[in-house]
């Protein structure tokens, strides 16, 4: 009897570290968590004034509860989530003409959602990608991850015309993909990234003359774009031990023709008044609404607070992004986009809730109404159902 349990004790010690030795081996081999921060990096990180013991701090202090009592919750929520977290149906797209993204004036602005946070815009004859995600997980691997409501992309990487700047606003995995950057690498000139995401992108051999890593209120000037990258309320890391190692950060692209804004992820705080007050008013203002929690409101925003951020960076109006593709957090696919069209609309802030792949032209007379699309997709699938 001892020598079976002295073996099954050995067998379960030896499938551990086999376990452990397989996942250091994928997480050091595999491209997709990047690359490390040096120590000659870390040296020069501290004096930003926003970085200390290894890791980049935010302005205001963020508070998520680690107990027994929050582990709890997110698990309970996590085993049960809201029944319409995810839609049982294909979540339909509208489709990108490649011809369309060449057949435009240089005092176009147009802008274009490609879902969840990812956007193309045109503007000053220049094309701009924001945290492009083309795959079907924001994971390291599919086994991770819940897999997007959209089978089909609005247009392939293939298809689309030179980026002249491509825009990340942190390293988390449904904001910088790496099969999207290695597809993405030869057709874009300039890569704008927070401090310390340059490293990911020269593990994945782009080269070092396009990378332009940027600290908060940095800008930079490219042929004629003004990049600017601010202040957000967040964290970063993509693998166990680099958390908060890369600098995370919303961006502001203008030009003569217009002035956007990209809030990225993150919770609300007084760094919203200080962008609007110093860049503000925008033509736009691209916000987080999506994948929140109370247990974590202090990193992602709730979408009445999406649109009291809009108003104190002085947008104009209001797209709603971080949601309509990936189910990161428990609420319904839903919800977060009711919940800001509602608030805008008793807050008079103008919002616009384009179907993915659908543009915005950034005119006099740029559509501030919503039709809902997200709506009539759970009625045509009720009504399908129901014959």
């Amino acid at each position: 009897m001892k020598k079976i349990v002295k073996w099954f004790f050995i067998t379960i010690g030896a499938l551990v570290l086999i376990v452990i030795l397989v996942g250091v081996a994928f997480v050091n081999l595999s491209p997709q968590f990047g690359g490390s921060v040096s120590e000659e990096q870390k040296q020069l990180y501290a004096t930003t004034g926003h970085y200390a013991d290894g890791i980049f701090i935010n302005a205001e202090e963020i508070v998520m509860e680690i107990n027994c009592h929050s582990i709890m919750e997110m698990l309970k929520e996590t085993m049960n989530p809201d029944p319409n977290v995810a839609p049982d149906h294909n979540i339909e797209v509208q489709e990108i003409s490649p011809q369309s993204l060449v057949e435009k004036t240089d005092t176009t602005t147009r802008i274009t959602w490609l879902g969840h946070s990812s956007f193309l815009v045109e503007t000053g004859g220049k094309n701009i990608l924001i945290d492009p995600v083309f795959g079907q997980y924001a994971a390291p691997h599919h086994w991770l991850g819940r897999v997007r409501f959209n089978r089909e992309m609005p247009i392939e990487i293939s298809e689309l015309p030179h980026i002249d700047a491509l825009i990340i606003s942190h390293d988390h995995y449904d904001h910088l993909d790496y099969p999207s950057i290695d597809k993405l690498k030869e057709k874009v000139s300039h890569f704008f990234v927070p401090l310390g995401v340059g490293n990911h992108l020269r593990r994945w051999k782009i080269e070092e003359d396009k990378i332009h890593e940027m600290d908060w209120w940095q800008e930079e000037v490219v042929e004629g774009l003004k990049i600017v990258i601010t202040p957000s309320r967040h964290m970063s890391g993509r693998g166990l031990s680099d958390q908060s190692a890369t600098l995370w950060g919303s961006w502001i692209i203008q030009n003569e023709y217009t002035n956007i804004y990209f809030s990225g992820d993150g919770g609300y705080g007084k760094h919203f008044k200080e962008i609007g007050e110093k860049y503000g008013p925008f033509d736009v203002g691209l916000m987080e609404c999506c994948q929140y929690n109370e247990l974590w409101k202090d990193v992602h925003m709730m979408p009445e607070e999406t649109v009291v951020a809009a108003q104190d960076v002085k947008a104009e109006l209001i797209v709603p992004i971080h949601w309509g593709s990936f189910a990161l957090a428990t609420h319904s696919w839903t919800d977060p986009v009711e919940r800001v069209v509602k608030a805008a609309e008793e807050m008079d802030v103008p919002i616009a809730t384009p179907m993915i792949g659908e543009p915005i032209e950034l005119t006099d007379s740029v559509q501030t109404t919503t039709s809902r699309w997200w709506a009539q997709e759970l009625k045509s699938l009720t009504s399908l159902t129901n014959d």
